[in-house]
């Protein structure tokens, strides 16, 4: 019964979906987003774009297993990266007061071809694991409903494929824009009633959520919390999704949908971390990042609205990286013309790409979010300095911020690797991380300090 429920659900969802999607569209709705009526999207429907496609799938298992294994450090840990929306705002507010239109102008301007295609390779590795990420958790989500039929596994995940390529590449941005607002309207609803089912039930105690160790202890969740205070500025900036909607709607209706992103993503978060810190708290063994520990320890329709909560937020953030996909390689790429028919077969690429990834096996879930938030880390010392203290920055100082991130990326990537683990410190994963992300960021500003000027009063500030 309790299958039939969730994927009944989950088909509803994907029928409102497509009656959502505009069934005409044009070139500039395809990509920038406007309304049928050729306006720029309003306030809250960019306030819940913003925050759907950022409480997504993976971020939710990420806040529930950190919860379990490292209690409320490893759960403040991951709403810390929330704190993008502020930084991301503030990058975005001046970018847009200098000129230029998207982070890739900026560069473009400033560091030429070079640095647009360091940026650019940083934003397609980002967005594919978007992509691979929230399709393995509906492939995770498939098998512990449904384990009897696992082996089918990845003929679910190559339908959602389908069925959301059916609507996004229909209606690009202008579809997700719209698909965005009804499925974060029921995220909210469904996650809501599993959240207040928690808190009111007999076994839930506040004190000890809020001061839980986790299975492992707290100490390498306070470890993570370092990690993302040092990568929470340069992380909304390799974000195409963010970057995208900062540019959409008029500077105060943007700023103000970060505002209330930022609040709304990062209060979803910690109370879908709560989750996993309960089940720490009831004793529960993990199984199937937790998604089979919840199926034993929730009630029913608890387990399910949970379930629905993750696949509602896996489709919201599929569509919106298909959508950042089709932009990305028609408008900064030229690897197609801006047509409808160029970004849908971008849209298509991604996706089967994506898709493909799944197969490959590796089901960590944080280490997507690790690489591609150290390897965006060159980009901190070159906004510091060139956008927001107006400093002119040479072309090697970047490059040698950019080759040292990505450099710490690979190594944490590889880090089980001998010869990683020869110049890596001997600990925990996370303490490594941090060792890696203080090495990037110290060359990085050594690099640009050395490699910066003044620019000349009379200098042209603006991008042409």
């Amino acid at each position: 019964m309790q299958p039939a429920v969730i994927l009944g659900v989950f088909a509803a969802i994907i029928a409102a979906t497509l009656v959502m999607t505009p069934r005409r569209t044009t070139t500039e709705a395809f990509f920038a987003g406007l309304n049928q009526d050729g306006t720029p999207p309003r306030l809250w429907t960019l306030v819940l774009s913003q925050a759907t496609t950022w409480i997504f799938a993976r971020s939710l298992m990420n806040s529930a297993i950190l919860g379990y294994y490292y209690g409320i450090a490893g759960v403040l840990a991951y709403a810390a990266y929330y704190g993008s929306f502020l930084t991301g705002g503030l990058i975005v507010a001046r970018l847009r007061a200098s000129g230029a239109g998207s982070v890739q102008d900026w560069l473009g301007a400033h560091f030429g071809a070079v640095g647009q295609s360091c940026y650019n390779l940083v934003v397609s590795l980002r967005l594919l694991s978007e992509v691979f990420a929230n399709l393995i958790v509906v492939g995770l989500i498939f098998v512990a409903v449904m384990p009897e039929f696992s082996e089918h596994k990845n003929l679910v995940i190559l339908l959602v494929t389908v069925l959301v390529l059916s609507y996004s590449s229909w209606g690009g941005l202008s579809a997700a824009l719209r698909t965005d607002v009804i499925q974060m309207a029921v995220f909210i609803v469904v996650f809501g009633a599993a959240f207040v089912a928690l808190i009111a039930s007999p076994s839930f105690d506040l004190g000890a959520v809020l001061t839980a160790d986790g299975v492992s202890g707290g100490y390498n969740g306070w470890v993570l919390l370092l990690v993302a205070f040092l990568q929470v500025f340069s992380y909304p900036a390799h974000d195409p999704i963010m970057m995208d909607r900062g540019f959409l709607s008029d500077e105060v209706i943007t700023r103000q949908s970060f505002l209330h992103a930022f609040w709304i993503s990062t209060l979803c978060i910690l109370g879908f971390g709560f989750f996993g810190i309960q089940a720490a708290l009831a004793g529960a063994t993990y199984e199937a990042q937790l998604i089979g520990t919840w199926s034993t320890m929730l009630p029913n329709w608890v387990f399910a609205a949970l379930m629905v909560s993750l696949l509602v937020s896996a489709l919201s953030t599929l569509d919106s990286a298909l959508a950042s996909s089709a932009r990305l390689a028609t408008e900064e790429l030229g690897m197609a013309t801006r047509s409808l028919l160029g970004g849908r077969l971008a849209m298509v690429a991604i996706a089967v790409l994506g898709a493909l990834l799944t197969l490959w096996g590796n089901q960590t879930l944080f280490d997507a979010v690790a690489v591609s938030g150290t390897a965006s880390m060159f980009l901190t010392p070159i906004l510091l300095a060139g956008l927001f203290l107006d400093r002119r920055v040479s072309l090697w100082a970047f490059l040698v911020s950019f080759s040292a991130a990505m450099v710490g990326a690979m190594l944490y990537f590889a880090r089980d690797a001998a010869w990683a683990k020869t110049v890596l410190y001997e600990g925990h994963k996370y303490e490594q991380l941090l060792q890696i992300c203080i090495v990037v960021l110290a060359i990085g500003f050594v690099a640009v300090v050395i490699g910066s000027s003044r620019r000349p009063s009379n200098a042209e500030h603006s991008v042409t």
